[in-house]
């Protein structure tokens, strides 16, 4: 498989997704892709803890110039899921790879996914990276 042209990385602030921003980084820099982070609070309500701050986005877009990495990020306050975000911004911009962070979960929770997760892992036409957070 040739290294992927454009990467689509679900962002949010937690160590999960800064987990998924520094795997997409890796593959951009192996591949010299362009990354278009997406971040979107839940149902689009911007004070839901998924939403980062201007201040967080600032921060990843500074450190992506200065990684000489092509980027967009997009922060929509849509009434959609994250998920259907993702998926739309995949389709966008024709997305080779999609990145998504996992929580990692007790034995009974990893019978199940998140809904976001196990629905762009269903739903994407790309392949799928899940990245769980370092120890």
């Amino acid at each position: 498989m040739s290294a992927p042209s454009t990467i689509v990385v679900g962002y949010v602030p937690t160590p999960e997704g800064l987990a998924a921003v520094e795997y997409a980084v890796g593959e951009a820099q192996r591949g010299e892709a362009r990354l278009v982070l997406v971040n979107s609070g839940v149902r689009g309500y911007d004070s839901d803890p998924a939403y980062a701050t201007a201040t967080d986005l600032d921060a990843l877009a500074s450190r992506l110039t200065d990684l000489g990495i092509a980027h967009e990020i997009r922060q929509s306050t849509q009434a959609i899921s994250p998920a259907d975000e993702i998926l739309q911004a995949a389709g966008d911009v024709d997305a080779d790879l999609i990145v998504i962070g996992l929580r990692r979960r007790s034995p009974v929770g990893k019978l199940f996914l998140g809904s976001s997760s196990q629905q762009v892992i269903l739903d994407a036409a790309c392949p799928v990276v899940a990245v769980k957070r370092p120890d």
